[in-house]
């Protein structure tokens, strides 16, 4: 009798200590499960004033860079700020290991784009990925440009010292910021992934993210960072140079060495961001300006507007079939010359008729009204083989009228999941974004096409599309979005609701998007599921596309309407949370460091 006392306190103790493992390690499935529900949908934040703008993904960054614009920043320092303050935030996107592309409209200049696109480490190869999937390791690291690209933006056109611009983003990183339910969601995402909880090669970012009690995230928790707080004072205090030199570099190096990466000192200390003209286009009397190569979104999206103006869309209504199915063969079209002719035009020779209004015309011409061109038909001259994506972007127009449209990233979310050891800070995979395999391209959606094949210091291509679009050579709109291979296309929405239909951008922001990527040869659409567009499903299938539901929302746009009086109009998008500001007056200085 005794001894079956013994067993069943032992019995009852192993059982308790499971149940606290279980919470303890979170590998309690049903646990992570709960913590994993997107947030419900809420209406677009929306703000109005005459001073000055943010818009961004979280409230702190919005927060940061309207406190620049009010001390008598311009609207590069308020980007600045931005984009160090979304480092410790909005940690899946928000970064200083990735990159990105800048667009600047300054008073009374020509826009530009500052190109800060990882590139390829000088021992990468050709098909040094042809036998792996996995796109969540070191080697799959592309040289960072973030920080470079910043500076590069701040020393061309900035007016505050540059430490008074990263400064915010250490205090934030330091005393913690209070997590919302999209962070929470997003932190609880990648940590739920078994892979995540178990590897060695996550062990930093468990020890950073992951809380002591085990449990999932939740609003009003409380983020610290300690050591990203000491890597971004290293960045305030000496510049870019603090990361691509010294104790950053070493512990990245480091790092590469641990999780079989391949970045060395020298592949950091030789990375230069650049300034680029602008990609530049015409729709319907409007001015479209876009990033430059090795971006994708500049040169797509003006060729797929291209084609659109030779159609009257605003004859049908936003959702009628007629509307949907000439903006999806403009995409189809687009996306196609994507994967022909596109990379790193510093690498591979970019035709020049792909932006002109006479291709996009003979294009129109091929476009049947009322059947779907089969994107096999349009393949030549790739030989098709038998048969993640998150990105964050801000926007800023300061009181003098200079405006930024920024989109940066680490690639997938979370980018490579590795969290470089004692530095706080996460990698990109970035190379992802090469063909992998080199001469295969499949129905499916994998393009092995020359212009994007890996080359040792090549820029792997991207879809970031920021844009700034102009009327009589004044700003009207500043645009962009995350979401992978669907950034032009949620931007190409954007821009027709609001030029094409006369949408206000809250509307034109929160209503659905479609998107068509060439192949897979699929048409999806946001309101798949919605009642008043069943019948419009319908006659599209009839028309020979196949019309299916996104599984997640389509990118997160922040943007900035400028009204002909001067009223600016700030929108954050409802799909990933985020919070627009407008800034008080400020008395301008000029105090450049």
């Amino acid at each position: 009798m005794k001894n079956c006392g013994v067993i069943k306190w032992f019995i009852i103790i192993v059982g308790l200590l499971f149940i606290a493992s279980q919470n303890l390690f979170g590998s309690s499935d049903d646990v992570w499960k709960a913590a994993t529900v997107r947030p419900a949908r809420t209406p677009v934040d929306v703000a109005e004033g005459r001073h000055g703008m943010v818009v961004s993904v979280t409230a702190e960054s919005s927060r940061v860079g309207r406190e620049i614009l009010e001390k008598g920043g311009n609207a590069v320092d308020a980007s600045v700020a931005i984009a160090f303050a979304l480092a410790v935030t909005w940690p899946e996107a928000g970064n200083i290991g990735g990159g990105g592309f800048m667009m600047i409209s300054p008073k009374g200049g020509d826009v530009v784009c500052v190109e800060y696109r990882e590139k390829a480490p000088m021992a990468a190869t050709r098909d040094m990925f042809a036998d792996t999937k996995n796109r969540w390791n070191g080697l799959a690291v592309g040289v960072p440009g973030t920080v470079r690209g910043l500076e590069k933006a701040h020393q061309a056109y900035g007016r505050l010292p540059w430490r008074e611009l990263v400064m915010p983003a250490v205090v934030l990183a330091n005393d913690g910021f209070i997590v919302d339910e999209h962070l929470a969601f997003s932190i609880n995402s990648v940590l739920s992934k078994k892979t995540v909880r178990t590897k060695e090669i996550y062990a930093e970012l468990r020890r950073i993210f992951a809380k002591r009690d085990g449990s999932p995230w939740v609003a009003g928790d409380r983020l610290v960072q300690k050591d990203l707080a000491r890597s971004l004072s290293l960045i305030a205090n000496n510049g870019a140079d603090g990361f691509y030199h010294g104790e950053l570099a070493d512990k990245l190096v480091a790092q590469m060495k641990r999780g079989n990466g391949i970045i060395s000192h020298e592949d950091l200390a030789r990375y230069q961001a650049k300034i680029r003209p602008a990609v530049t286009g015409t729709y319907r009397g409007y001015h479209v300006f876009g990033p430059a190569l090795p971006s994708s979104g500049g040169t797509v999206l003006v060729e797929a507007l291209n084609i659109l103006e030779n159609f009257n869309l605003s004859k049908h209504s936003r959702y009628s079939p007629e509307s949907i199915h000439l903006v999806a063969e403009a995409m189809r079209y687009g996306f196609s010359d994507r994967a022909k002719h596109l990379g790193d035009s510093d690498f591979v020779t970019i035709p020049s008729h792909l932006t002109t209004k006479s291709y996009a015309k003979n294009i129109a011409s091929k476009i049947n009204l009322v059947r779907a061109t089969k994107s096999e038909q349009i393949a030549t001259p790739i030989v098709l083989a038998p048969e993640s994506p998150s990105t964050t972007h801000f926007s800023v127009v300061d009181q003098d009228g200079m405006a930024v449209s920024n989109t940066y990233t680490l690639e997938s979310s979370w980018g490579s999941r590795v969290v470089v050891e004692g530095a706080g800070f996460l990698l990109n995979n970035e190379m992802g974004d090469f063909n992998w395999t080199p001469d295969y391209t499949n129905r499916k959606g994998k393009i092995g096409t020359a212009a994007n094949q890996i080359v040792p210091e090549k820029r792997m291509l991207s879809s970031q599309t920021p844009v700034i679009v102009k009327k009589n050579n004044k700003v009207v709109l500043v645009a962009g979005s995350p979401g992978g291979r669907t950034i032009i296309n949620t931007v190409m929405n954007i821009l027709i609701n609001t030029i094409d239909y006369k949408i206000d951008l809250p509307d034109a922001i929160d209503l659905p998007r479609i998107h068509h990527q060439w192949f897979p040869d699929v048409l999806q659409f946001e309101g798949y599921d919605e009642p008043q567009y069943a019948k419009t499903i319908v006659k599209l299938e009839a028309y020979g596309h196949a019309v299916d539901k996104r599984k997640s929302p389509q990118g997160s746009a922040h943007c900035i309407s400028v009204q002909v009086d001067g009223q600016l109009i700030g929108v954050a998008d409802w799909r990933r949370g985020g919070k627009a500001e407008a800034a008080a007056k400020a008395n301008v200085q000029s105090k450049q460091e």
